[in-house]
């Protein structure tokens, strides 16, 4: 794979100003797919979930999805769009072996949603206003698998394989109007833009949203111009990126690569590029096509979408509170600070933390766990806490065992290394690995004697009443038993055998 050349950031954003612009893919969670009765369920044994409709059998005739509908139209309005009176479906032509009928039911000219806005909230709470230019009905494509070759990818694949489940899956796609003035906090900002679309449609209910499922994923376009022009430079789009982090790194790569192809004199080419998160760069996809390039034109098997203000209006009512007050109201019930919410919020587990409130822990705990386990070991894996695929019935069944007294904190983690390396649930790894609290006093007795032997100035320092100096004995008594001691038992067995009170 080649290496392009690169400008350092700061190099490139003293040159050039970044323009972005994102389409952002949302898989509708409708029990059955856009134009047909298979179902639509992720994960199920390659095509076992398609019918003739899906693969374009000669014959047959779509019927669109009313549910898909009604969620489009909430999806546009929980983005401040205006929604059509009146629109209809077009056939996207391309040739591909995911894409069955050799085009894609899409929307063109006459979008179900358009002219909207997002206000996205940065890290240090700055409100930043995308404009939104149209939000479209289709349907997605299949998926290809490339077997073969080093990288998964076509290049180098002996064949590939084509599952036709998630041919016909419905999709909203959501797209901005160039965003201009973000400067050096575009990659912010795309970040922060895509988990504010996932937030909103998850709160919707219209869509799991999880991107390491491909539920969300981003067109990345970035160009960028000399400070002080106007007209735009030529852009690049950035395909599939399905993780925040990736987002953010592919737009800050592509800015770098931008700039040092505008330095070098040479013209910036209008195409598509593949993200690679092992090496955090983008390679050359294919030239990008305009919307000549694929023929548009009316489906002509389906009548126009009627949208009656009486039914927008009904599914209006039906919104969920906006995702700003939902954060609102969620602080004053943890009882968060400021700082503590605004570090959830940037670290991207608000939702786990609330699930995991839900399913039984306290929201000190909740916290603790997602911000000082499950980020830390993200951050470390350089993936988002969500791909970590931690589950919140996990979190809480690793607070109730300590909070038993089954194992400590420090076992608590290493049962928690145990569930991501995949070894089981919290209770099987306890089994398996032996991880049970020590709480037995004979056995903290002789732990405690031998502790005592080995630092003989310390009891005389404690009987004096220097009784920080406990710890000491109590860190012999965790190393002799592997950790396992109950470190409040062994406090008080060690006051009782020294005779002092606390």
């Amino acid at each position: 794979m080649s290496t392009d050349e690169i400008l350092s950031f700061e190099e490139a954003m003293e040159k050039y100003d970044p323009v972005l612009g994102f389409e952002v893919h949302v898989e509708l969670n409708t029990k059955t797919k856009m134009f047909s009765s298979a179902p639509n369920v992720f994960g199920d044994e390659p095509n076992t979930n398609v019918n003739e409709v899906d693969l374009g059998m000669p014959g047959v005739l779509p019927v669109v999805n009313k549910t898909a509908i009604e969620s489009s139209i909430k999806i546009g309005l929980a983005l401040n769009c205006k929604i059509a009176e009146s629109c209809r479906f077009a056939r996207k032509q391309y040739f591909y072996p995911d894409t069955p009928k050799n085009f894609q039911t899409s929307q063109y000219d006459e979008p179900i949603a358009y002219d909207g806005y997002l206000d996205v909230e940065l890290e240090d709470g700055t409100v930043f206003r995308v404009e939104i230019e149209r939000a479209h009905m289709e349907e997605d494509a299949g998926k290809l698998t490339h077997m073969g070759g080093a990288t998964g990818r076509i290049q180098g694949a002996d064949f590939s394989l084509v599952d036709y489940n998630r041919a016909g899956v419905p999709l909203v796609e959501i797209v901005t109007k160039p965003i201009e003035g973000a400067g050096s906090r575009a990659p912010e900002l795309a970040k922060a833009y895509v988990a504010a679309v996932r937030e909103i449609v998850k709160n919707l209910g219209v869509s799991d949203a999880k991107m390491e499922r491909g539920n969300v994923r981003c067109d990345a376009n970035v160009s960028l111009r000399p400070h002080g022009r106007e007209r735009f430079g030529i852009r690049s789009e950035t395909k599939n990126v399905n993780s925040l982090r990736a987002v953010e790194h592919a737009v800050r790569y592509e800015i770098q690569r931008h700039a040092a192809v505008l330095d070098s004199g040479a013209p910036v080419i209008q195409e598509t590029r593949h993200w690679h998160e092992d090496t955090r760069t983008t390679t050359s996809g294919r030239a990008k096509s305009d919307a000549d390039d694929y023929r548009y034109f009316p489906e002509p098997d389906l009548v126009p979408v009627v949208a009656s203000r009486e039914w927008v209006e009904e599914l209006r009512a039906t919104l969920p509170e906006p995702p700003a007050e939902r954060r609102k109201r969620l602080k004053a019930d943890w009882g968060y600070s400021d700082l503590e919410f605004r570090d959830v919020v940037n670290a991207g587990v608000l939702d786990e933390i609330e699930e995991t409130i839900a399913a039984g822990a306290s929201a000190s705990v909740a916290r603790k766990w997602w911000m000082g386990e499950i980020v830390g070991r993200a951050k470390a894996a350089d993936v988002d806490p969500g791909q970590l695929g931690v589950e919140p019935a996990t979190i809480v069944e690793l607070a109730q065992m300590v909070e038993a007294g089954k194992i400590n904190n420090k076992m608590a983690t290493q049962v928690l290394d145990g569930v991501l390396a995949g070894e089981g649930t919290p209770a099987e790894i306890v089994d398996k690995r032996g991880l049970a609290v020590v709480s037995d006093d004979g056995p903290l007795l002789e732990a405690i004697d031998a502790a005592l032997a080995a630092q003989p100035g310390v009891a005389d320092k404690i009987r004096a009443g220097k009784v920080q100096a406990i710890g000491a004995i109590v860190g012999g008594v965790m190393k002799a038993t592997r950790g396992q001691a109950d470190a409040g038992r062994v406090k008080e067995l060690i006051l009782e055998k020294l005779g002092v009170t606390v």
